[in-house]
């Protein structure tokens, strides 16, 4: 049962400020308690962090686009929480709901009338004799990268024990199916069904150009370790902030096993929206 919902929001949409203001009202009328970020507090609801929110909350509603929902989905450590995702501008790979959908969805959702798709995400750590072991957790990708004036680094892979190669590019994605369609995508990588179980690796600008993006099982272990010196390198996980690498660093990729639960659009199916989105079929 849906007791608690949260409320997260694009801060600087005023889109997402217009809904939030009858949103918060909808959902007490409907007995709804409401927690919502600090900046959406002149909605109404109890301002809370989105740490909290995550704990607490039975359904979390983002208003915004796909990074806004990454930004709380990342936190919810528990796969029974759903995460409605609504998308204010065009349909979002993962923010599925139009505005124009929210309220009729928004309703069964609360009256238990959905379904939803579980996405595998990735626990990233950081390992280096100059740091202490940092973790992450991640629904679309991390992301590997050399700064603006780096020159072309390297980058040993292993995947489990078995040494893959040493990518010399500028960087390198590794991603979940759910992020096959974010940056991977763009630097070539393969479309992946997002319910499937795996793990992909793009390299960008790869210097060998017969390194080309490889789809590896979501039981391996991905093991990168940086071989440059002297270089910016920054590994970015789902874009939400970055961490300078040090040369020796090493970055282990693997499944969470804690998926996220995002509530699926009843309008539309997935291959709609790539076609939507990808602008398949055109001419």
């Amino acid at each position: 049962m849906i007791h608690v919902v949260g409320l997260v929001a694009k801060h600087e949409e005023p889109k997402a400020a217009e809904m939030a203001s009858w949103l918060v009202p909808w959902l007490k009328e409907k007995g709804r308690r409401v927690l919502v970020e600090a900046a959406m507090a002149r909605a109404g609801g109890r301002a809370c962090s989105k740490q909290e929110m995550a704990r607490k909350a039975d359904l979390i509603v983002v208003l915004g686009g796909d990074g806004t929902l990454l930004s709380i989905a990342r936190l919810v450590e528990r796969p029974s929480v759903p995460i409605l995702g609504v998308n204010l501008g065009g349909l979002g790979f993962i923010t599925e709901v139009a505005i124009e959908e929210l309220e009729s969805v928004l309703a069964k959702t609360l009256a238990g009338d959905f379904s939803v798709e579980k996405r595998m995400t990735l626990e990233i750590q950081v390992h280096g004799k100059r740091r202490k072991t940092k973790k992450f957790r991640v629904l679309n990708d991390a992301v590997i990268t050399k700064g603006a004036r780096a020159r072309i680094i390297d980058l040993e892979t292993y995947v489990g024990k078995e040494y893959l190669c040493t990518y010399r590019a500028d960087g390198l994605i590794i991603s979940t199916p759910t992020g096959s369609t974010a940056y991977s995508l763009a630097a070539g990588g393969p479309i992946l069904y997002p319910s499937l179980g795996a793990i992909v690796l793009s390299p960008i600008c790869p210097h060998t150009l017969t390194n080309r993006p490889i789809v590896v099982s979501n039981k391996s272990t991905v093991r990168v370790s940086l071989r440059s010196s002297g270089d910016t390198v920054i590994l970015s996980p789902d874009g939400q902030e970055g961490v300078l690498l040090n040369n020796g660093d090493i970055v282990e990729v693997r499944d969470y096993r804690v998926p996220v639960s995002l509530v699926k659009a009843p309008s539309r199916g997935y291959f709609e929206i790539l076609r939507n989105k990808l602008k398949w079929g055109e001419r």
